[in-house]
């Protein structure tokens, strides 16, 4: 009998799912309800079962919970046994994987374990009538190639915000199962985890996103920008420009070479738009570019384009910002 079935994998990180695992259930649904089959996950950690409402919630209709002390803390090879595990028993066709590094790692030992094709770093998973499909971009998104399967077994690591996450539908149920799981000897130790020390809004997540070009002029030019971002609770972002040249540092690189990023509000300041960096950010929802340049790529695929020097609007419209935060309420 022939594989079928879709599953994706919700990784947990420090005792809380990522969400990222919110856009593959986005994904894997469409691609599930192409196959006229259900939708499954698997939720690995040492208190995964938490989670099975939440995923049933967002569209699965089957989560195989692995929970055991020795998966509190990222191991690939612990995982990936854990994962293909699932994967063979079930005889599942399709696995989606977060494009995280852990979810990399962990998709490149599930390729060569269950002797499957990988698709990395995808933008887009479909399914038609000749088989599952992922595009993905090269050459810095330059071209988007389509990636075809011919194993039994298909896997494809999803990018970073490709996929709008998936909402919680009051009344879901679904069917949770447990899965034994004993780790064994294993030659991957989890040592320690050190967090970075930052007050800054977390870039991927982020609902709204204020980021920085080369038209800031300096480095300098970032205290505009975190002082706009700090006055909206939004992060604070840049294109890769600014970041090759030192003014900030690359976690805030937005685009194909940085992080892909969906928020609700994303404000380009001094940003051209070069094709990269429009590849990570496209698909925000409303685009402010303020610019000196109307003609700029940035400025044509923005929801308001603003044409005007960035260091006096951006003060003026911090001003505004705080002057109406600070008004009283309306009687």
């Amino acid at each position: 009998m022939a594989n079928q079935g879709t599953l994706v994998v919700a990784l947990t990180q420090r005792g809380r799912l990522l969400p990222s695992t919110y856009e593959l259930l986005t994904c894997g649904r469409a691609i599930a309800d192409a196959a006229k089959e259900p939708l499954a996950a698997v939720v690995l950690g040492a208190k995964a079962s938490q989670f099975a409402p939440d995923l049933i919630a967002r569209g699965a209709e089957k989560v195989f919970v692995v929970e055991h002390p020795a998966l509190e803390n990222f191991n690939d090879e612990l995982h990936a046994k854990a994962v293909g595990g699932v994967v063979a028993k079930e005889g599942l066709a399709r696995v989606l994987v977060p494009g995280s590094v852990a979810g990399k790692s962990l998709a490149a030992r599930l390729s060569v374990a269950l002797k499957a094709g990988l698709a990395a770093d995808a933008s887009q998973v479909h399914l038609n009538s000749s088989g599952l499909k992922a595009e993905r971009g090269q050459y810095s998104g330059n071209i988007v190639s389509e990636v075809e399967f011919r194993s039994p077994v298909q896997i494809a690591t999803v990018s970073p915000m490709a996929y709008p996450r998936a909402e919680a539908q009051a009344g879901r149920t679904g069917q949770t199962v447990a899965v034994p799981f004993e780790p064994g000897p294993a030659r991957i130790e989890f040592v320690s985890y050190q967090p970075e020390e930052s007050s800054e809004v977390d870039l991927t997540a982020a609902e709204r996103i204020v980021s920085g070009g080369r038209g800031l002029g300096t480095a300098e030019g970032f205290k505009l920008i975190r002082e706009f971002a700090q006055s909206i609770g939004a992060a604070v972002g840049a294109s890769r420009a600014v970041v090759d040249s030192g003014w900030i540092a690359y976690r805030h690189q937005v685009g194909l070479t940085g992080k892909s990023v969906r928020p609700k509000l994303y404000v380009a300041c001094g940003i051209s738009g070069q094709i990269q960096h429009l590849a990570g950010m496209s698909s925000s929802g409303t685009i402010v570019a303020i610019n000196t340049d109307a003609a700029c790529p940035m400025m044509e695929i923005a929801s308001i384009s603003v044409v005007g020097d960035l260091n006096e609007l951006i003060p003026l419209i911090v001003a505004e910002i705080k002057k109406r935060k600070g008004a009283p309420a309306a009687a």
